[in-house]
């Protein structure tokens, strides 16, 4: 299975690397594993800002999920050159920004979950946890962070 085949009939294009928006790198790898820094949600170029439980329902954050997925596709890309070097998505690590009472963290990360099962098979099938916090630089509705093995 090509990697850049699946995203392509997805309808899938990979963004460039966004440039860090404080003191940190987009990605380090150290060995076989691949660390690559936390994402925020994104719309039209812009963070996705927004409160789960408040302003957003959870199909909205689980959008919002998805569109951190892509970019953190866009991101491994620049990181390894190939995504087909990448043997197993390992961990992700997701918050979102939630009201006390919002119960739904995991639901909305599935958005991300889903689309990395989607492209890399078994090989995206990951460990995981959702928090929910009391907010996210810039407003975001939503932030990512992945671990991924290379081959």
């Amino acid at each position: 299975m090509n990697i850049y085949d699946t995203l392509t009939s997805l309808g899938i294009t990979l963004p460039p690397v966004a440039i860090p928006a404080a003191a940190y790198v987009p990605f380090m790898q150290t060995g076989n594993l691949v660390f690559l820094s936390g994402h925020i949600a994104k719309k039209d170029g812009k963070p996705w800002v927004g409160q789960l439980g408040k302003t957003m329902a959870t199909e909205e954050g689980k959008a919002a999920a998805r569109a951190i997925a892509i970019d953190l596709m866009g991101t491994l890309h620049a990181a390894v050159g190939d995504l087909n070097k990448v043997k197993r998505i390992v961990k992700l690590m997701s918050l979102v920004n939630s009201t006390g009472d919002f119960t739904e963290q995991h639901l909305v990360t599935n958005g991300a979950s889903e689309l990395f099962g989607q492209v890399f098979g078994d090989k995206g099938a990951h460990a995981r946890s959702a928090f929910g916090v009391a907010q996210i630089p810039m407003g975001a509705c939503v932030e990512i962070e992945l671990i991924a093995e290379l081959s």
